[in-house]
């Protein structure tokens, strides 16, 4: 019967270890940015500064650059929506990137695919805020029952330093 459920479970695409996420900040570079990006790394799309249409018309945009360069697409939205605007992954609480903070935060992402642990290092984005360092962040890392995205403060330099093979950054592929 048309509609029901198979059984089958939806084949979701691999998890990259690099992660372009958007941001207003960085918005102008974007399209330069995941030029350089390694082919087969991901995008996270959140501009939450845009409205609805324009936001919409953005996201068109990236991610069609973005498929071209075999990139993965996550939508900060629910994953409803990401399957509506044809993501490839949902980010933000309940999707498949959940980003987090804490242990408690790590025990309440359950049905996330990866999470990305921030801040590891200081960050523009949070200036001031407290970072978890290599040991605290590694400390959390090793409670998660999935993969682990290091955020905040990193780039190439730093993921090296954490020794960590996932990562994810806002300024790290802006020049």
């Amino acid at each position: 019967m048309a509609g029901c459920y198979s059984g089958a479970v939806p084949r979701l695409k691999p998890l990259p270890a690099i992660w372009l996420i958007s941001d207003a900040r960085n918005d102008a570079a974007l399209e330069a940015a995941l030029r350089r990006l390694p082919r087969g790394s991901g995008l996270v799309f959140r501009h939450y500064h845009l409205g609805e249409a324009a936001r919409r018309a953005r996201f068109d945009a990236l991610a069609r650059l973005a498929r071209a360069r075999g990139h993965v697409v996550a939508l900060a939205g629910s994953r409803a929506q990401a399957r509506r605007w044809g993501a490839d992954k949902a980010y933000g609480a309940g999707g498949h990137l959940v980003p987090v903070h804490d242990l408690r935060e790590i025990g309440r992402a359950a049905r996330a695919e990866a999470l990305l642990l921030s801040p590891v290092f200081p960050t523009r984005t949070h200036p001031g805020a407290k970072a978890l360092g290599p040991l605290r962040f590694r400390l959390l890392a090793a409670r998660a029952r999935v993969p682990v995205i290091a955020l905040g403060g990193m780039n190439r330099r730093s993921a090296k330093r954490l020794k960590w093979p996932l990562w994810a950054g806002i300024d790290a592929f802006l020049r």
